[in-house]
């Protein structure tokens, strides 16, 4: 099999659930970043919904993040567990799409691109989506856990996001009320 890589923008930085054998920063363009997809099963309910982060189409956008590469010899095992846990509902699109890695290098990633179609798709302000990620909580924990180890990880690979800090500061202020 082919090299498998595998582009990571926000649980995949801190929880690939796979074998990696390399890890290098890598920015995906057309895409942007953003919570712009109800969970209904990993972060919130179908009663009560969270929200996670995906990657929406954009003219001109760009999306920093991890590019991973599989250990060699699990490709195979690796797409089935990416499959199972990305594509639970069909809100997200499989697609394989070009990265600019930062020591120089154009790889062809697996990378997990909302549908813009589907009833999970939001465009939400930033202070609803603090206060749906503030209560939410699914079959892989809280939303504000997301939420806080996400933008840990980018700070640590050097890709701070300012629309998450900014979330992270308003969801604690709410959640430090309760």
């Amino acid at each position: 099999m082919m090299t498998l890589w595998v582009f990571g923008y926000a649980s995949l930085l801190w929880n690939p659930g796979f074998p990696v054998a390399e890890k290098v920063q890598a920015r995906l363009h057309g895409y942007s970043r953003s919570f712009c997809m109800y969970s209904i099963h990993h972060r919130g309910t179908e009663e009560k919904p969270g929200l996670v982060l995906a990657l929406d189409e954009q003219e001109g956008a760009c999306c920093d993040g991890l590019a991973l590469r599989a250990v060699p010899g699990t490709e195979d095992e690796t797409l089935t567990y990416l499959r199972e846990r990305e594509l639970i509902s069909s809100a997200y699109l499989e697609r394989t799409l070009p990265l600019s890695l930062r020591d120089g290098r154009r790889v062809q990633a697996v990378s997990y691109v909302i549908d813009p179609h589907h009833v999970q798709y939001c465009h939400l302000p930033l202070e609803e989506q603090a206060r749906i990620i503030a209560r939410a909580h699914g079959g892989r924990g809280p939303n504000t856990e997301y939420l806080y180890n996400t933008a840990a990880h980018l700070d640590e690979i050097g890709v701070p996001d300012a629309d998450l800090h900014w979330l992270v500061r308003e969801v604690k202020a709410l959640t430090s009320d309760c």
